[in-house]
């Protein structure tokens, strides 16, 4: 008889973390770094003392492991709002129908010249992930890009890289998004959107050799259909597209408008944290009237925008929860008086080899921690806490230590059969999970090759950036 293994549910993984901790509490020992306030531009945080630690007494948890995700949420209530509103307002934009008829427009208008297809929606969809964040809502365009793909003679996979790897590859070179990003520099202590310079240069050149690799593959098996890797899949659904239309949304003008007022939105947004200083209510304030004016430029009711909004809160509000359980740990931590005994571990393993091994070994952790939560989330609020302190440990910046996560997450989200948007994904454009993980491998090889180099200059130049 064999017996399925079915991977735990992120909040079962979690709450057993959170009782892992507590038991902890009972048999590490205490201990205590010393901490001082520092300001730099501007921006204070606090750091802890290198050298200062000193062994405590410990104290040992229990009923806690009830009281610890209602803390963490409370602790967490600024990021939670966040993303709530981040969510809802970004649904509002893709209700209206812009996002979509812009991209059906394109393609129109670039028939015939498919390689340039590809460029331009991959480069969209890298933008949408790096900035936006896009990930759950990079789903549905499967089923436009799958079909149409087919249509121009690629093949499945093709249609997948149009839409999920590219959205996949933005949000892992993120420079902005707010779900990743933002929310570990917030927890890191160290200004929003900071080191974007450098996060646009890995997003541009990681995005250009995504989409040469797909160009390479896809006009590989427009010459030959069996070179595909779905071949056999895909004359089936060939097959079943002769007797379907496929239609892709007309442009129209109040998309463009729309489209218009999201760019403007971009502009006040960078203006606003470089000039301005904004911070998370400011930005969650600019995303939730730029979520309005967009409905009501695209001829939604108000009902329809509240109803958007709604839908995109719900849509995210597992990855908000979340959040605050996972913030529970770090209270259990912190409260039985060992979360500084684990810091003091963790920088005994990198005190003595290289800033750059140090890099290194946050990263390859990130991706451990990954398979078992793929949320960004998730991990941003479990993770950065520890791994912030423990980059000044370190000789690392804490802006490294936020690309080491970045990379850590992004990159294998695309091909870890615990993530739900990767299974789900595969599941809509009818693509077996072992057929994907066979072509993405070796291209995440490449990824996990490249964050390795991208690491580098970071260390070596001390990266803050600001």
């Amino acid at each position: 008889m064999r017996i399925k293994f079915k991977i735990p549910h992120t909040f079962v993984i979690v709450y057993s973390l959170i009782i892992i901790a507590a038991v902890a509490t009972w048999w590490v020992p205490g201990g205590h770094f010393q901490r001082e306030t520092i300001e730099k531009d501007g921006f204070t945080r606090e750091v802890l003392v290198k050298d200062s630690f000193q062994f405590q007494k410990n104290n040992p948890q229990f009923f806690a492991i009830f009281q610890a995700p209602l803390k963490g949420i409370i602790r967490m209530a600024e990021i939670i709002g966040f993303i709530f509103i981040v969510g809802g307002s970004f649904y509002i934009f893709q209700k209206t129908g812009a996002i979509t008829s812009a991209i059906g427009r394109i393609v129109q208008m670039m028939k015939g010249h498919e390689k340039w297809i590809i460029v331009i929606v991959m480069s969209l969809f890298s933008f949408f992930g790096a900035f936006f964040g896009m990930c759950e809502e990079a789903m549905p365009f499967v089923l436009i890009f799958v079909p149409l793909s087919l249509a121009l003679g690629y093949d499945s996979i093709t249609g997948l890289c149009f839409s999920f790897l590219a959205a996949g590859v933005g949000f892992a070179t993120a420079f902005f998004n707010p779900f990743t990003v933002q929310i570990a520099q917030k927890l890191s202590e160290i200004p929003p959107v900071s080191g974007w310079e450098y996060r646009v240069v890995i997003w541009t050149v990681v995005t250009l050799i995504t989409i040469l690799w797909v160009i390479r593959y896809a006009e590989k098996v427009k010459k030959n259909p069996q070179h595909s890797i779905t071949y056999e899949i895909d004359q089936q659904k060939r097959i079943k597209m002769e007797t379907e239309k496929k239609e892709i949304g007309e442009f129209k003008s109040r998309h463009a408008l729309v489209l218009v007022i999201l760019a403007i939105g971009i502009g006040v947004l960078f203006y606003g944290v470089i000039r301005l200083h904004w911070y998370i209510t400011e930005l969650a304030a600019l995303f939730l009237a730029l979520g309005i004016l967009a409905g009501m430029i695209g001829k939604l009711s108000l009902n329809g925008i509240a109803e958007g909004f709604i839908e995109g809160a719900k849509d995210i509000a597992g990855a908000a929860l979340i959040v605050g359980f996972a913030a529970g740990i770090i209270i259990i931590l912190e409260d039985g008086n060992i979360m500084d005994t684990i810091l003091f571990s963790f920088s005994e393993i990198t005190g003595e080899s290289s800033p750059l091994f140090s890099a290194y070994l946050m990263y390859f952790v990130q991706m451990i921690i990954n398979f078992f939560i793929p949320s960004g989330t998730t991990k941003a609020a479990l993770t950065m806490p520890l791994f912030a302190p423990l980059a000044d440990l370190s000789g690392i910046t804490r802006q490294t230590a936020v690309l080491a996560y970045q990379f850590g997450d992004g990159f294998t989200n695309m091909i870890i059969p615990t993530s739900g948007v990767t299974v789900g994904t595969l599941a809509m454009a009818k693509v077996p999970f072992e057929k994907w993980f066979k072509w993405l491998l070796p291209l995440e090889i490449v990824f996990i090759l490249i964050s390795l180099l991208l690491l580098i200059p970071p260390v070596i130049f001390h990266w803050s950036g600001y």
